[in-house]
């Protein structure tokens, strides 16, 4: 029988920044669970061999690091982004912790360049994103990149060995041991219980799921996120170079007029590639930028906010369903040409090889992505697009490459206490998982939350 004082569920951002923080702290006896591969073995064949093996779980998602470890690897250092944490906490508190996280990054290795700190050239740029009818969110990023990514995460896990903490991948947690309203442990997949004082979920979108389904068995209250559905669009780089090279993630909010949904720009890729990402059985479309290779374009998500009311609360299975559809007419993930889009016909082989950009994810099927998004996703996009175009002319290029679908899962949220622990007695959620945090800094944020107020328990 393995008993411990700290069991944590997931090992990306949340669940490293949360065991980092305890060792900090104290003498703590940790073990970190985590059902993907270790960090040498995620290398994914699909970007080797262009063919996706469907890799149970898959490599891109699970694993030492998350999803984050194969992410751009964008630390936005603002409270106005990256997800709700200062609702648990307060804005000034987020605010101070977000320049803490910062700072562990570079201990670690982490890029000293940050970007959007001409404050001049960003009031430029948000007036004239208002005149576009858009809104501009300021915010300072540091950018570490896909690549720098891996060795700060190895770099990471070893200093988490150094000091004792036992990490077990290719370990799945089968449910958690609660007993009189307090959490035991954790009982695994293969049939081994492990016992912990206290426990720290922290699964990340990819364990979502099963978060959802553990808060259910367990009677935990929840409300739901909005669900973010969309597209990927890729142009040359010098398209998006006016924003890009001030602010590299440019972050835009747009209002649409026919349905006033909320649509914005999420994870901007300057010099990148676009590829897939794999959750359970489904494929949909990402974007990453590599601090040392670059390519002739860039690429961003556009996504649109819904916010499901009564009697519906399954915005998860409704963002599964959009992109399994995707899946079934283009055998993965399909791409189309915006002006073959605007013109109501599916896009060939043979026009995307006219568009003026080659995509950078050619094992994309051409298609028509109207017969997978509904139609107020699609006005609501086009919209965008159109405003976008005024403020970086040549988005709205009919050779813009469009990819589909992009889904964010993080719409389940479970209520918690500003220590972010649940009702049930010490254990708590944390990062993207736990539908309180969307981006890395916020996510490595709640970690810390979560193992400050253990060792402060623990005196």
């Amino acid at each position: 029988m393995e008993r411990y004082d700290v069991v944590i569920v997931g090992s990306g951002p949340a669940g490293i920044f949360a065991a980092l923080e305890l060792i900090r702290r104290g003498k703590f006896k940790i073990l970190i669970l985590e059902k993907g591969p270790s960090l040498e073995k995620r290398s994914c064949p699909e970007r080797i061999t262009g063919e996706c093996i469907n890799c149970r779980p898959c490599r891109v998602t699970s694993g030492w690091g998350g999803a984050g470890a194969f992410s751009d690897g964008k630390l936005t250092l603002t409270t106005d982004v990256g997800g709700w944490l200062g609702e648990y906490i307060g804005n000034t508190e987020l605010a101070q912790l977000i320049d803490y996280i910062d700072s562990i990054y570079l201990e670690f290795g982490g890029s000293r360049e940050i970007h959007g700190t001409n404050e001049g050239k960003v009031r430029n740029l948000s007036r004239r994103a208002t005149l576009a009818g858009l809104h501009l969110i300021p915010m300072k990023v540091r950018h570490l990149g896909t690549d720098r990514c891996f060795d700060i995460l190895r770099l990471m896990r070893d200093h988490l060995e150094g000091h004792g903490v036992r990490i077990k991948t290719r370990t799945r947690a089968a449910h958690l041991i609660v007993e009189g309203g307090e959490v035991k442990g954790v009982h695994l997949a293969s049939g081994e219980d492990v016992f912990g004082r206290y426990v720290i979920l922290a699964p990340g979108r990819e364990g979502s799921d099963w978060l959802a389904g553990e808060a259910d068995r367990l009677g935990l209250e929840t409300t739901a996120n909005a669900v973010d559905i969309g597209v990927r669009v890729e142009v040359p780089a010098a398209v998006l170079a006016p924003l890009t090279e001030e602010l590299y993630e440019a972050k835009l909010v747009y209002y649409s007029k026919s349905f006033e949904d909320q649509v914005r720009t999420f994870c901007v890729c300057p010099n990148g590639v676009v590829a897939p990402e794999i959750t359970d059985d489904i494929t949909t479309v990402n974007g990453h930028s590599y601090a040392e290779k670059k390519t002739d374009n860039s690429n961003f998500a556009l996504l649109v906010s819904t916010a499901f009311t009564e009697p519906f609360k399954r915005p998860i299975d409704y963002g599964k369903y959009i992109a399994r559809l995707a899946n079934l007419l283009g055998n993965g993930i399909i791409i189309q040409r915006l002006g073959d889009l605007k013109a109501g016909r599916r896009s060939t082989p043979a026009r995307v090889a006219r568009s003026v950009v080659e995509p950078t994810y050619a094992e994309a099927t051409p298609g028509d992505l109207s017969f997978v998004l509904p139609y107020r996703y699609l006005s609501d996009i086009l919209e965008m697009i159109e405003a976008l175009d005024k403020l970086a002319p040549g988005i709205g290029s009919p050779g813009t490459l469009l990819y589909g679908v992009e889904v964010k899962f993080y719409s389940l949220r479970i209520k918690l206490s500003p220590e972010l622990e649940t009702k049930v007695t010490d254990l708590f959620a944390v990062g993207d998982g736990a539908g309180i945090t969307r981006g890395l800094v916020q996510s490595s944020a709640s970690g810390v939350v979560a193992a400050r107020a253990i060792a402060g328990r623990r005196g």
